[in-house]
């Protein structure tokens, strides 16, 4: 035989591009398991499967099919693969379920896009300092429009009440009806566990007033970091880095999140703070189209409602404070 040898592979061509039809039927991945996510690290999700003392904790990435769709914690998520919890498994998240609550934010006032914090939380624990950094109200008006926006009950946790009084704090967000819980520095956590028994809990603050102090005496061997308050500044460090969903011992969950330093909230209407006020809801049936509501609104029949003593003076000031937060950030 002469000439170029022959090539015994040349019969198994490659077949050519696109060859192979396309279909947009997907795996059902009837075979998932559910399982909560509990915290996220660097494209990690870390979620716990069973209960009580079958619980195992799993670790699993984000599948390719799920795209741009955020994970959060606190999210159900469907897991496929390897969904022992041995060290070196990895399993994958190919759905999530439908949530229950949505607690978001947007980066500024002016940001449309949505950032999701967590998911199937049904209570809001805003945690305040007296002192130490200083309370802001303002920020806490906007994270009480975030929870009445989200379908969450707030709670105001107010500490560090050995370094000042709360009395003023508590008389400004009375007219709101929201249940203030005041403790100070080695205080007994035990009044908590009434609050939050039975309930997912999410908590919000500034960095430095003591989220990871509550977080550690709430539940043995937490570990969650704390830190000291800057003298030259008067801001706290960011001890915590994550969003961490812990289960109480007394049932419930609680979550506990990084420092904040804003609270955007271009994504809710006057319409949805609305709805979290029903002594105010049927009043403004009879305010002209498109009245935002505000002080000092053309014939807004709040006004009215308020001057014939139908609604009270002093819950509807607190409500337009909530609907004035939504503009020019924080204090």
């Amino acid at each position: 035989m002469t000439g170029r040898p022959r090539d015994e592979y040349a019969e198994f061509d490659r077949p050519a591009r696109r060859s192979r039809p396309r279909t947009k039927r997907r795996p059902a991945h009837e075979d998932a398991v559910g399982g909560r996510v509990v915290t996220i690290d660097r494209g990690r999700y870390t979620c716990l499967i069973g209960d009580g003392p079958n619980t195992r904790r799993v670790v699993a990435t984000k599948a390719r099919r799920l795209g741009r769709r955020s994970v959060v914690v606190g999210d159900v998520a469907a897991l496929v693969g390897d969904v022992s919890g041995d060290d070196g498994s990895l399993a994958r998240i190919v759905g999530v379920r439908d949530r229950a609550t949505v607690l978001r934010r947007t980066a500024d006032d002016d940001d449309p896009v949505e950032r999701v914090i967590v998911a199937n939380a049904d209570q809001l624990a805003i945690v305040v300092a007296l002192a130490d950094p200083p309370p802001r109200p303002r920020l806490i008006d906007r994270c009480l429009v975030a929870a009445y926006d989200a379908g969450m009950t707030p709670l105001l946790v107010l500490t560090k009440a050995d370094l000042a009084s709360a009395d003023a704090l508590l008389a400004d967000y009375r007219p709101l009806g929201v249940t203030a819980l005041v403790t100070q520095r080695e205080d007994d956590p035990e009044p908590l566990h009434d609050l939050l028994a039975g309930r997912t809990t999410v908590l919000v603050g500034h960095s430095g007033v003591g989220k990871s102090t509550l977080v550690n005496a709430l539940v043995p061997g937490a570990g969650r970091s704390t830190a000291d308050v800057n003298e030259v500044t008067g801001r706290g460090r960011h001890t915590s880095t994550s969003a961490v969903a812990l289960e109480l011992p007394w049932g419930g969950w609680i979550i506990d999140t990084p420092g904040i330093r804003s609270f955007g909230l271009a994504h809710v209407t006057p319409d949805r703070i609305l709805d979290a006020f029903d002594d105010l809801h049927d009043t403004v049936a009879d305010c002209p189209r498109g009245c935002p509501h505000t002080t000092g609104a053309e014939d807004c029949a709040l006004d009215e409602a308020a001057g014939q003593g139908r609604i009270d003076a002093a819950r509807l000031a607190s409500f337009r404070r909530l609907l004035d937060a939504r503009q020019g950030g924080e204090d």
